[in-house]
């Protein structure tokens, strides 16, 4: 965010009601940085190098960065939009249309007010300076007012939530648990999970899914986290319900035996009354594997792995007792008793990669789970496509899932969110609810799970 405006045209103190002072980058107190003072003239070019150094590096972690000086140099605003278009984030201008009197008002009243000539020179200028920022290439020009800081995909949510209630299309909704720390300890989970599952299917959720780890994963929290093993929790849940699918996101190839994991399967599968979900990848956490004594192979070995993965779990789940020979399994009799009650329990491949991932999803998967923003998603729907018409798959065979954390501010936001992704080839959105402990988040997701049912 870039503020514009004449000197004493309101932008530090408006910039400090409306955000924190870490997320405010300002010119004068970098002269304080590389200078004797705010005030220091001769210090500005340094002052405005440090600036562009700092917004840069904000701007690659994806921190919201408020740019506080005149922004009244056309050069200097559009490295900073340039900038922001490097880090894939929108650039916001807001305008300080202040009136004259107002801004010499403010200016007599400063312990060191710019002198009255320059502040005239300034003033006079402003006109000319203000009617070039709408041509500057910015994703919004907004007055001042007050903010709510969202993501960068729900911006266009508002717009988005129009064309559901106008024109609504179809999206499943699938819920995430990736933790199990529940208040009251494991004594506690059990009950938890009842609840949780219940509410779940109740609000219209249409699958359930865990991750497949043994560690928590530090994307999620510290590793001495209580983390229960996937394939059990999920028969577990398959008892407390009716109609949810049940999955994991995903299952490490390099995890088990996949001759066993293909019986594990199966017997949830016959267990939940015909509905698992074989969620699977190739495998990432290197410290998981360390600590259980598990090989962790090269990515080229894990993705063969994977491949022969694909290749055996619906022989072992079919007809007959073949042998498979792999590249990296070997299996004398392909043999599963009793075997899933679905002709075809459905495989889903984890993972974005355009190469190699989304090309094995168009050969062997039935669904996919991918990662990113609406217009990230439709690239990697593209590339699937034209995957599918190398191998001569009907791309409508896939289904497409996203992983989305459900933390927008509004029933809207969130319709407007998803909107996004039905628009970008998504026929399943699988949210995880931050802070999920009880019910009441899941009936309330209710409402966005009825805006896209037909």
């Amino acid at each position: 965010m870039v503020l514009v405006g004449p000197p004493a045209s309101g932008k530090s103190t408006w910039a400090a009601r409306q955000f924190p002072p870490h997320q405010v980058v300002s010119s004068d107190a970098l002269r304080v940085v590389v200078g004797t003072g705010e005030h220091d003239q001769r210090a500005s070019k340094d002052a405005f190098d440090v600036l562009d150094l700092v917004v840069e590096r904000r701007l690659r972690r994806g921190l919201t960065t408020v740019v506080d000086s005149l922004g009244t140099d056309t050069k200097r605003r559009g490295r900073w939009i340039r900038a922001a278009a490097g880090a894939g984030r929108p650039c916001v201008a807001v305008v300080f249309d202040t009136d004259d009197a107002t801004c010499r008002s403010r200016n007599r009243a400063r312990g060191r007010p710019i002198p009255a000539g320059v502040m005239s020179s300034m003033l006079a200028r402003w006109p000319d300076v203000r009617a070039t920022v709408a041509d500057d290439g910015f994703a919004a020009v907004l007055p001042p007012g007050d903010v709510a800081v969202v993501a960068p995909d729900l911006v266009a949510a508002p717009a988005a939530a129009v064309r559901q209630k106008e024109s609504p299309v179809s999206l499943d909704f699938g819920l995430q648990m990736p933790r199990f720390t529940f208040p009251g300890g494991p004594g506690e989970t059990r009950q938890r999970l009842v609840e949780l599952a219940g509410a779940a299917e109740d609000a219209g959720f249409t699958g359930l899914w865990v991750m497949d780890h043994f560690l928590q994963i530090p994307q999620v929290g510290p590793h001495w986290e209580d983390m229960l093993e996937s394939w059990t929790t999920l028969a577990f849940l398959a008892a407390r319900t009716e109609r949810v699918t049940l999955g994991t996101l995903v299952t490490g190839v390099t995890y088990r035996n996949i001759a066993h994991l293909a019986k594990i399967v199966a017997t949830l599968d016959v267990l939940s009354g015909g509905r698992a979900v074989c969620g699977i990848g190739a495998a990432w956490f290197e410290r998981e594997h360390r600590a259980y004594g598990w090989p962790f192979p090269s990515v080229a070995d894990r993705f063969a792995q994977l491949e022969d993965a694909l290749e055996l779990l619906p022989l072992m789940w079919g007809k007959g007792a073949p042998a498979y020979s792999g590249r990296t399994i070997e299996v004398a009799e392909a043999v599963c008793y009793p075997r899933p009650l679905q002709e075809h329990v459905p495989l889903l491949v984890g993972g974005s990669g355009e190469r190699r991932t989304l090309r094995l999803v168009a050969q062997h998967a039935d669904a996919c789970n991918l990662f990113g923003d609406p217009a990230t998603v439709r690239r990697k729907v593209e590339v699937l496509h034209r995957h599918c018409a190398d191998v001569g798959r009907d791309p409508a065979e896939i289904r497409v899932t996203v992983l989305s954390t459900a933390d927008a501010p509004t029933v809207d936001d969130h319709i407007g969110r998803y909107r996004g992704f039905a628009e970008a080839g998504v026929d399943t959105v699988i949210v995880n609810v931050p802070e999920l402990t009880s019910p009441e988040p899941l009936t309330r997701f209710a409402e966005v799970i009825d805006a896209f049912r037909r």
